[in-house]
């Protein structure tokens, strides 16, 4: 049975770890819909995404607990998690270790070696990092930090959800990108119903949308622009428990749908997402996902690990 996904101790526990990100109001219009939405800037986080929070949780409860042995933490990752867990450890003192597969952006990588962090660069896919890392954390006796499939760390995405509810209390809905998903899942625990959550999943990486047809976790290809951050192959089983028991929908949208999405993230607010961190901001301007008149949606702009380079200047 899976422990409680606890977010308001995650909440007290990251607190002076993780920074309050900014929300944003964007008039009606901006991304194809004639209502306002409201933009919740976790590309500001600490190490450019969400996972600062489910990384400090998860290392700051083992800590608690007494289960934080010498060796430090270990984690497998697409680039954004690996940031996250060598960051919280440089904070924390302790020795870490990330694996990443060779579709992790150099942007990420080279960060996750700024800190000092030992970084091993194995395989095609997250899925190949991950069976190293599994390996080498048996060998080592370093507490293993999931991308997305630990209760700790679930709870410390959670804490996106709350304080997004805090900063905007009449919201009716919130998009949030899925890769195995931990943010998906934590915001819809931390919601617990007051506002609706819908799941926004590239076309080439459906892993809910997948599961939810199944009716289980099941494998998916992995492929696209947003791989190396939305690059599971399968839905965690912790997410998929709470997404599926909540109603979480998902809809799906293309890589051109994403690549569009965060050139307009650019053009109209000078934010460089990367395509992960777009993806949810593509539901909307692609059409995948329509508010109805009236309806209050909140997006989540999940990360801004990316060389900017190839987004265009209007002249």
């Amino acid at each position: 049975m899976t422990a409680p996904i606890d977010v308001p101790a995650a909440r007290s526990r990251v607190a002076g770890h993780v920074r309050r990100t900014p929300v944003i109001e964007v008039e009606g219009g901006a991304f194809g819909v004639g209502e306002p939405v409201v933009l919740k800037l976790e590309l500001l986080q600490h190490t450019g995404s969400f996972k600062a929070r489910g990384a400090f949780n998860r290392i700051l409860a083992a800590q608690e607990q007494g289960e934080l042995p010498g060796s430090g933490v270990i984690a497998a990752s697409g680039g954004n998690h690996g940031l996250a867990v060598a960051h919280a450890a440089r904070q924390l003192g302790i020795p870490a270790e990330v694996f990443v597969p060779d579709a992790a952006s150099r942007v990420k990588v080279e960060g996750i070696r700024a800190t000092g962090a030992e970084v091993t660069v194995t395989g095609a896919l997250y899925a190949d990092a991950y069976a190293a890392c599994a390996a080498r954390a048996r060998q080592s006796g370093a507490l293993f930090v999931h991308a997305y499939d630990q209760p700790d760390v679930v709870a410390g995405q959670g804490t996106v959800g709350s304080e997004l509810l805090e900063q905007v209390p009449d919201l009716d809905t919130v998009l949030v990108a899925v890769g195995g998903g931990g943010l998906s899942a934590g915001v819809a625990a931390a919601l617990g119903g007051r506002a609706r959550v819908v799941a926004v999943e590239p076309e080439s990486i459906p892993t809910l949308h997948a599961a939810l047809e199944a009716g289980e976790p099941v494998d998916v290809e992995v492929s696209g622009v947003a791989s190396d951050s939305l690059g599971a192959k399968r839905i965690g089983e912790i997410a998929f428990g709470i997404l599926s028991g909540a109603g979480v929908t998902s809809v799906l949208v293309s890589d051109t749908a994403i690549i569009e999405a965060r050139q307009r993230l650019w053009d109209r607010l000078r934010l460089a997402a990367e395509h992960g961190g777009a993806t949810a901001v593509a539901a909307l301007s692609g059409g995948a996902y329509a508010p109805q008149p009236g309806e209050r949606v909140g997006v989540v702009v999940c990360g801004g690990n990316t060389d900017p380079s190839d987004l265009s200047v209007p002249s």
